[in-house]
């Protein structure tokens, strides 16, 4: 079909739309990220999906109040399935572009989950959308668009749809189920169907006066319904298990590496500081400060992302520390060593693997990994461009993945993280990797 004939047919349809669609109120966008000091969007909505799986935007209190968010809380937590709920208002121009899917993918990327299964709105006033990953195994996608076929919940709630798609999901069948519901539509609009897929009731008084809207809306609705689903299915078929939306996230991490940089930098320039002004009587440490303190310097120089950059700040923790004679002092976070020192360890066992780890953690991670969550995990990329966990890369790879940060190493062993970096294990595995 030519551009110039699908004007019309998108005129006609916003024009039916607007009609016979209620939508939620008009809320204001959200700052873009980046925009404004503090944390983007994205990162404030993660930060609350990892005290609670789900989240609602002010906007949708009214619809899922409290106690209706608590009782699906515990819902989601009895699956034992890693589901996630986010309801944000999306229009065009917000810092997702009105998009799920870029909301989705922003999510999963902060997040950090290698497992999860999203349920967010939809573009369609407050239909719901389902996101999985690392693959379909729930069937998380087909299962949250059946709900709104489903007689039953033609009616229903926006908290009980959520219910509803969390059951579907946990169910496990999600397409044979969304093609049950849908097969009626599949036969095209002239045999108009309702929302169970039986044929609709002819309206015998759809002559006379006033009768138009009965009319109109008899055509409108299935019509609108048939567009959507081949859209819906269209746009499933494009989409892979995870669209990486390249544009925006291109953008959140150039300003965190700029920002992370700078501050690496600052750190370097503290530490250099502060082991001029010590001697070896002062500070018996110096020695062991002063090695960190070069190989720091070694990878700010060669420094080509956030986890070289994160190496700085582990490195720069290990100086002062042997400064203050706390050489066995816990290091950064094992999952995201930009979330600071470690609190406690804990013992963790990676998706899909049998052995458990002893890794350092700090409050959030340990909480989530004892809530059966993932935690945020700092990513990195494989010498083919795939993101994953900076832990997954091979040790000989990444000395960060050797190293995790200082969690897999004793800090003054001789395969600690500052004698590999002056070994030039950096350099080797920096080459070896690009």
């Amino acid at each position: 079909m030519s551009s110039r004939r699908r004007r019309p047919l998108a005129a006609l349809v916003a024009a039916l739309a607007s009609v016979l669609l209620t939508v939620p109120p008009a809320v204001a966008a959200p700052a873009g990220p980046g925009t404004g000091p503090g944390p983007g969007p994205g990162e404030k909505i993660a930060d609350a999906l990892r005290d609670s799986p789900v989240y609602v935007d002010a906007a949708y209190t009214g619809a899922v109040p409290a106690a209706r968010q608590k009782d699906l809380v515990e819902h989601i937590r009895r699956t034992r399935l890693p589901i996630e709920v986010a309801l944000v208002p999306l229009a065009k121009g917000d810092a997702f572009d009105g998009d799920p899917q870029v909301l989705a993918d922003v999510l999963h990327d902060r997040l950090g989950s290698q497992e999860i299964v999203l349920i967010t709105l939809d573009r369609w006033a407050d239909a719901l959308s389902g996101h999985e990953w690392p693959d379909d195994r729930h069937q998380a996608r087909d299962a949250v668009a059946a709900v709104g076929f489903l007689a039953p919940m033609k009616d229903a709630g926006l908290a009980d749809r959520l219910d509803k798609a969390v059951d579907l999901i946990a169910q496990g069948d999600g397409t044979k189920v969304y093609h049950d519901a849908t097969a009626g539509l599949d036969k095209g609009t002239g045999g108009s169907t309702g929302a169970s897929g039986k044929p609709a009731a002819k309206d015998k008084s759809a002559s006379g006066g006033g009768a138009w809207l009965p009319i109109t809306a008899a055509i409108a609705v299935p019509a609108l319904c048939a567009l959507w689903l081949v859209r819906r299915r269209a746009r499933r078929r494009q989409a892979s298990s995870f669209t990486f939306p390249q544009a925006v996230f291109a953008a959140h991490r150039a300003a965190d590496e700029d920002a992370l940089r700078h501050r690496a930098e600052q750190e370097v320039l503290a530490l250099g500081e502060a082991v001029q002004t010590r001697d070896a009587d002062t500070a018996p440490g110096l020695p062991q400060a002063l090695d960190a303190y070069a190989a720091a310097g070694t990878v700010l120089d060669g420094a080509r992302g956030l986890p070289d950059l994160a190496g700085v700040l582990a490195l720069t923790a290990l100086g002062r520390d042997a400064l203050r004679g706390n050489p066995i002092a816990l290091p950064l976070c094992f999952f995201h060593p930009v979330h600071g020192r470690a609190e406690r360890r804990i013992t963790w066992r990676p998706l899909g693997r049998r052995d458990q780890l002893d890794v350092a953690a700090c409050r959030n991670c340990a909480q989530a990994v004892r809530a059966r969550r993932a935690p945020e995990v700092l990513t990195d990329r494989t010498p083919g461009g795939r993101r994953v966990p900076y832990f997954e890369l091979p040790a000989d790879a990444s000395v960060w993945a050797a190293t995790g940060y200082g969690s897999l190493v004793a800090p003054g062993g001789a395969l600690g993280m500052t004698q590999r970096i002056l070994n030039g294990d950096f350099t080797r595995s920096r080459n070896r990797r690009h």
